[in-house]
């Protein structure tokens, strides 16, 4: 892990993962290098769609107005995904391969995977945070009507289900996904999505700011309410107290257990070194001292999450500016 690394960085300090041109690049870079000739149109055009749902310039959607799960966190996730893929297709024969369709899929379905908390037009919530609990079938809705405009309506009954990968709507093992290779990209895909979040610079101040913030909105933290969920955490004190717990329950039972693994692919893409995992693991060791210790005031980070009203910047910002009209001369 870069020792100065920067908040609206990837693990490596290197992709600016709060900018979605800046992802989009840095995937389209390893995608055109492991599948020489591969069509990147499909894919361009659907960071351009989450860039206009996200910021909330897509007819019909409100924007992302969550924090945690924010436009940083799929941009990362995509991020991550990514170079799993490149490690996996580096380590297997040619016949065990993802190959480049699979793959383009996969990144689709990364950026898209939290679409779910995108309040649509209509819709009674007043916070994305209120569909925790439905938002990966919401997020299939939207695949499955965004993969038909980039030419893979074939695929959309298996984004819908692989989608589900990310959560926990439906059991790891009653997900409907049977080819092998298909079922493999699924693994890769709910890894990436764990190893994104808990290796983010500010994953721990998130936990405490950000997605304490949401469950509070849908009823998993604060007090009980009537027709919500029981509270799993009455604080943001008590959720940090259970994250290490809870990381390492993630590991034994997805990222080592369920998934098999696949997160090692990331070593075969760094050239023998997961910096991932190395942040994780500095995040989750100086948790277990900030909390033994007593000393949870000294978690200062202050994140910023990349939400539709930041997003919106952004964009404007990275737009190219159009030249001024050429002024006419007098006669």
């Amino acid at each position: 892990m870069a020792a100065d690394r920067r908040n609206h960085y990837d693990v490596t300090d290197t992709v600016q993962i709060s900018h979605p041109q800046d992802v989009c690049a840095a995937v389209c870079t390893l995608l055109r290098r492991r599948y020489p000739g591969l069509d990147l149109k499909p894919l361009r055009q659907g960071f351009a769609t989450f860039s206009r749902l996200y910021a909330g310039t897509l007819p019909g959607y409100a924007g992302c107005d969550t924090w945690y799960h924010d436009a940083q966190h799929s941009l990362d996730c995509t991020l991550a995904l990514a170079r799993l893929i490149d490690g996996h297709e580096r380590s297997v024969t040619a016949a065990q391969q993802l190959g480049p369709r699979r793959a383009v899929l996969g990144l689709l379905i990364a950026l898209f995977h939290d679409a779910g908390y995108i309040r649509r037009h209509g819709d009674s919530a007043r916070n994305g945070a209120e569909f925790t609990l439905t938002h990966v079938r919401r997020s299939g809705e939207f695949l499955g009507e965004l993969l038909p405009r980039l030419g893979y309506g074939e695929d959309v009954a298996k984004a819908r289900q692989i989608v589900h990968f990310t959560g926990y709507e439906i059991a790891l093992d009653e997900i409907q996904v049977r080819n092998a290779k298909d079922r493999r990209l699924g693994f890769l895909l709910g890894s990436a999505d764990i190893l994104a979040q808990t290796a983010d610079r500010c994953y721990l101040e998130k936990c405490r700011d950000f997605l304490f913030r949401e469950f509070s909105i849908c009823g998993l933290a604060g007090e009980p309410r009537p027709g919500r969920p029981a509270p799993i955490y009455r604080t943001g004190r008590e959720l940090l107290e259970k994250t290490c717990a809870f990381n390492h329950q993630l590991w034994e039972e997805r990222l080592d257990g369920y998934f098999g693994g696949v997160h090692r692919y990331l070593a075969a893409h760094f050239g023998g070194h997961d910096p991932y995992s190395a942040a994780i693991t500095a995040h989750l060791s100086r948790l277990t001292a900030l909390v033994r210790d007593d000393r949870l005031d000294e978690l200062r980070l202050r994140p910023v999450a990349i939400n539709r009203e930041r997003l919106r910047e952004i964009l404007a910002e990275a737009a190219p500016r159009r030249p001024a009209p050429a002024l006419a001369h007098a006669a």
